[in-house]
């Protein structure tokens, strides 16, 4: 009878917790992740009012679990396998030079024998799948090439807690008698996958096909459930991690028509699983470890998260980040992971070091994760200034089919696709600024990094599919490039382009665009109407000028397109007026109007406007 009650109330108060301590951490500038360790040590082990926090913990891993099925999701394996450089080059690398430099630095402070040096040391080496997606999401990360890469590291570390944990046996002081050989474990995990995979194939979209018929919404999200722990559990018995097989779950699926709809109903169960999961790792803090052993935590955890930010900026840069991406991803992912909780606890249950042990890394894995947000955060300070252009994103243009492709996303383009979303059209933007793509993104607009020149963007951006093709690029000859890449391939397609001054409108009237329009013209006509307008004249008379300025204006376009440049003088208004230039004009001498405010708060002027 008092059970239920005590599950109630702690549940009450971690959701309590988590309302008040995520959005405060979050306006603080400190991110959610913080928030939620905070609110768990707050509740665990400063006011004890939890104190299964281990438990609790065991639970909430499901939401790491979750994380990786969407993650998987959005992973087709073709795109997969592009990936396989950084996953098993780079990511094999950071665990085997990370691991063997902390175990011979364990072994040298005499806390461990070398069985238990090895364990810890690779246990370390591991980072937090969760902190380090949830910190790139925050971020709008996730598909730059820092955060790629960030996360095939993360994806091998998950792989190597496999055979991490294969090797607990072989070095406990007493090894079990029923332990299985190796080849035979082998043989057992690739059985498993195999069978995961032809489920996935031939079961998975014919099942959800029965499903869909039926319309039953609940049922469909109890299938999505079933799915992400059905391959999970499968992945367990056979010896391998719980995440991995959601993930391998993800991958099978990112290619089925029901994807977005899976990723709908898992998300909220992810979101509150996984903020558990944070909550939770701060009640499983052990006060009383930290209090006794606080002179070894103090020098563990800044060393710890030193030496493997110094191992991941080097082997990125040898894998070819440039200085930047390498001090984001070595910012992001110098903590100790949640698989390490998994790995001391089976090292620590099968002789291979003391409880206590396992409870000291514990506390530096766990101090390491908080500090983490921190440590992201100092990225910008080491960053380097450097061109745009080396900003880059990974290309990924996964669900960019649209009424209307839009090239440039600048001011002109803002306004533009604000109409365009306002009428119910539907508009893939592409745009070669990675700053403007993230900032965008964050505002709703279904924007993706790209070079509008690539006749390969321009495919897998949905040129074949869009009915009209917007080219609202700010350089004259970027535009024209585009115009040509498109006209050529693509003869039948609709153009409407921006156009930098009179005598580009009549180069882009020549080549065929079914519509153009000077990027100032029509905000000139509005800005001279309202100065008469201030000046006295009736706003009836102001906009009869206007209309009858615009009218004179194309048709002396029209004359101008068969005469030459230099036609249709006599049909400028009666009074004297100083035609619009027909040149360039020198930057250097007023810089207004090219860094005007933009539609977007917030985005660096020096990323406003650009080709």
């Amino acid at each position: 009878m008092t059970t239920t009650p005590i599950l109630y109330t702690q549940a009450l108060m971690l959701l309590g917790g988590a309302v008040l301590a995520a959005p405060l951490f979050k306006r603080l500038g400190l991110g959610t992740i913080l928030g939620y360790l905070a609110a768990g040590i707050l509740i665990g082990p400063v006011a004890q009012r939890i104190t299964e926090g281990e438990e609790i913990l065991h639970v909430s891993e499901l939401g790491v679990v979750f994380l990786l099925f969407i993650i998987g999701l959005e992973l087709k394996p073709s795109r997969l396998w592009q990936m396989r450089r950084d996953i098993f080059g780079l990511g094999t690398a950071q665990v085997m030079l990370t691991g063997i430099i902390l175990s011979y630095g364990i072994v040298l402070t005499g806390l461990l024998d070398w069985g238990g040096s090895i364990v810890a040391g690779f246990g370390l080496a591991l980072s937090s799948t969760a902190f380090a997606m949830q910190i790139l999401d925050e971020g709008n990360d996730r598909n730059t090439r820092f955060g790629q890469r960030a996360f095939s590291i993360l994806l091998l570390q998950d792989l190597a807690i496999v055979p991490l944990l294969a090797l607990i046996p072989l070095l406990a002081a007493q090894a079990p008698e029923d332990t299985t050989p190796p080849l035979e474990d082998f043989a057992i995990a690739i059985t498993a996958i195999a069978i995961l995979f032809a489920a996935g194939r031939y079961l998975l979209n014919p099942l959800f096909q029965i499903i869909a018929r039926t319309g039953a919404r609940d049922v469909m999200i109890a299938a999505a459930l079933l799915v992400v722990m059905g391959a999970a559990t499968m992945m367990q018995l056979a010896g391998l991690s719980m995440a991995m097989g959601a993930f391998l779950a993800g991958v099978l699926l990112a290619e089925s028509s029901y994807r977005h709809e899976l990723e709908a109903d898992i998300e909220p169960f992810r979101g509150i699983l996984q903020a558990l999961f944070f909550m939770a790792v701060g009640l499983s803090l052990q006060l009383d470890i930290i209090i006794d052993k606080y002179l070894v935590i103090i020098v563990a955890v800044p060393l710890l998260m030193l030496v493997k930010s110094f191992v991941l900026y080097w082997l990125c840069r040898l894998a070819g980040s440039h200085h930047n991406d390498a001090v984001r991803v070595c910012l992001l992912l110098p903590q100790g992971g949640e698989f390490g909780f998994v790995l001391f606890t089976a090292a620590a249950t099968a002789g291979v070091f003391s409880q206590g042990n396992a409870s000291l890394l514990v506390a530096i894995v766990t101090l390491s994760m908080a500090l983490t947000p921190i440590a992201s955060m100092l990225a910008p300070r080491l960053m380097r200034e450097q061109d745009e252009m080396a900003d880059e994103m990974e290309e990924d243009f996964e669900g960019a089919d649209a009424d209307v492709l839009m090239i440039g996303f600048s001011r002109f383009g803002q306004i533009a696709a604000q109409i365009l979303l306002a009428g119910g059209r539907d508009v893939t933007i592409i745009d070669h600024s990675a700053a403007r793509v993230r900032q965008a993104a964050t505002f709703g607009f279904r924007i993706y990094f790209g070079d509008g020149n690539r006749l390969d963007v321009l495919r897998a951006a949905g040129i074949e599919r869009a009915k009209l093709v917007a080219i609202c690029t700010q350089k004259k000859e970027t535009t024209d490039r585009i115009v040509d890449l498109v006209q050529a391939e693509y003869p039948d397609a609709r153009i409407f382009a921006r156009s930098y001054d009179r005598l580009h409108t009549l180069e882009l009237r020549a080549k065929g665009v079914d519509y153009e329009l000077r990027e100032t013209f029509e905000s000139g006509l509005l800005f001279g109407r309202k100065t008469l307008e201030a000046l006295g004249v009736g706003n009836d008379e102001a906009l009869a000028i206007m209309d009858d300025i615009r009218k004179r204006d194309e048709a002396r376009l029209v004359l101008q397109e068969a005469e030459g440049i230099t036609a249709g003088r006599d049909m400028l208004h009666s009074q004297p007026v100083r035609p619009e230039p027909l040149v360039k004009p020198k930057r250097d001498v007023d810089h207004s109007s090219e860094t005007g405010e933009s539609i977007l708060p917030g985005l660096p002027v020096d990323v406003r406007e650009s080709a």
